[in-house]
């Protein structure tokens, strides 16, 4: 097989979750692009007609839509339900929805931090679980979630966010260690800071904005479409042999 013929998702079908905009939309767009079809879900995605579908269709790749509240286990379990009963088959997995919610760690009360920890954790423990039995017994299969630079460092006034995003890191690398011999590769993504929705806090704050691009050596912020690649990527036999990995996408943020 060619190196270009390596990173192809012919015949493939991708769930890419918190996918209606910003960085999952990019990473639901790059994997029709290199041949998969897409099923969606976000919390308020439409059944019709969205952005994220339009730009999947154009790929000539088909879009299938959902919606669900991560915060809800028992919806959670009837979306899976639905999405195993409509597809029988889930090549890849992204779990890229995720919440932050701001408030100082003093103040920050049970149900913050309750909320973040079910969306951005347990909810990608569930779904990696339930998608990711179905893989191994194909002895086939590609999960990316998505990590964060609190993966790796504690945030300010986002305790929640930052304790969840630690156990990102900490179960992509425990499901790899379990699964990588079982021919499933379950690696991680972490965005650096990148303009979407939840840094419009920090960007609109002039201080701590000029603060943030004076460390990011690529001097700017990043673009959903910086990820179209590296999930393309991990997504593709190009990774074969990546297991348990935390793929920075920085701007170089976390060398510095």
């Amino acid at each position: 097989m060619s190196i270009l013929d390596q990173f192809k998702l012919t015949g493939k079908t991708a769930l890419v979750t918190g996918c209606k905009r910003g960085i999952g939309k990019a990473m639901a767009v790059a994997l029709a692009e290199a041949g998969a079809d897409v099923i969606g879900v976000s919390a308020t995605l439409e059944k019709s007609g969205s952005e994220v579908e339009e730009a999947v269709l154009q790929a000539g790749r088909h879009f299938s839509a959902y919606t669900c509240d991560f915060g809800d286990r028992d919806s959670l379990y009837d979306f899976i339900g639905d999405v195993q009963s409509g597809h029988p088959v889930v090549d890849i997995l992204v779990n890229n929805a995720g919440t932050i919610m701001r408030t100082p760690a003093a103040d920050h009360p049970d149900e913050m931090w309750d909320r973040v920890i079910e969306v951005n954790q347990s909810a990608q423990f569930i779904l990696t679980r339930e998608f990711g039995k179905e893989m191994i017994s194909r002895g086939d299969g590609k999960i990316i979630f998505t990590a964060s630079l609190l993966t790796f460092q504690g945030g300010v006034t986002v305790p929640g966010y930052a304790a969840s995003k630690g156990a990102v890191g900490q179960l992509t690398m425990a499901f790899a260690n379990e699964w990588a011999g079982k021919g499933v590769n379950v690696n991680a993504i972490a965005p650096g800071y990148i303009s979407t929705d939840n840094t419009e806090a920090l960007r609109n704050d002039p201080e701590r904005a000029q603060s943030i691009l004076a460390r990011i050596p690529a001097g700017r912020w990043g673009q959903p479409g910086d990820f179209a690649g590296p999930t393309v990527f991990l997504a593709s036999p190009a990774s074969n042999y990546m297991h348990g990995s935390i793929m920075l996408v920085d701007g170089g943020w976390m060398g510095r």
